[in-house]
């Protein structure tokens, strides 16, 4: 993928790491609670972890795309 060499575009490429990482963090708090509560919903739960691996992805992707290619 091409790299981001714009300062701008990398600044909004960082915060929008930031903010998938809150999220990330954040729906992992919800599943935690939501596993504590003896009446959870279980397909809910499944639905909050499968949007919490997506984040992942997303995230790992990110990352990368922030990591400028080293010359061969």
């Amino acid at each position: 993928m091409n790299q981001p060499t714009d300062p701008a575009e990398l600044a909004i490429l960082a915060e929008r790491l930031l903010m998938l990482r809150q999220e990330h963090r954040d729906l992992d708090e919800a599943i935690v609670r939501l596993q504590a509560d003896i009446e959870a919903d279980e397909l809910a739960v499944k639905r909050l972890k499968k949007r919490k691996l997506q984040l992942k992805d997303q995230i790992a992707r990110l990352e990368s795309d922030l990591i400028p290619d080293e010359p061969a």
